[in-house]
């Protein structure tokens, strides 16, 4: 049987502005929402019960992205805390845009451009939440195909 991606999962502490953030800003597309019942859900996501779980499902160039959002009193998301980018784990998105477009933008989205990684063809920006998004030219997405 073979192996396919599903999806990646983002914990975020104000759905309707990260839907806008993503959405909007990032031009992905919703597919759908859904609220689990907490039985079994809390068994799989190992979380106290209430859990009030609502997750939203976006999707951009074949990449689902799950936004989870808690609001039961079991399940509160937990302060954000800056991660180091060689912290084991999940470090960050990329996508390739038009960065100065992008930059001008997030502002208003709720988004920070961290201006110290600036190199011209990438930087780094946080999402509402904090997650680390890598903004790269569309020339470098251009040299990932295969005969680049």
């Amino acid at each position: 049987m073979p192996v396919v991606f599903n999806h990646l999962g983002h914990c975020v502490t104000d759905l309707e502005r990260s839907r806008r953030f993503y959405e909007e800003l990032l031009e992905f597309e919703f597919l759908r929402e859904i609220n689990p019942p907490d039985e079994g859900s809390s068994k799989l996501l190992r979380l106290n019960n209430p859990m009030g779980m609502t997750a939203v499902y976006l999707k951009r160039d074949g990449f689902i992205l799950e936004l989870l959002h808690f609001s039961g009193e079991g399940a509160k998301a937990l302060p954000v805390r800056e991660r180091a980018m060689n912290e084991p784990g999940l470090t960050h998105i990329s996508v390739s845009c038009d960065i100065d477009d992008i930059c001008a933008r997030i502002g208003d989205y709720g988004g920070e451009v961290l201006d110290d990684t600036n190199i011209g063809v990438g930087v780094f920006v946080r999402d509402p939440d904090g997650q680390l998004i890598e903004l790269l030219t569309m020339a470098y997405r251009d040299n990932l195909e295969p005969g680049h």
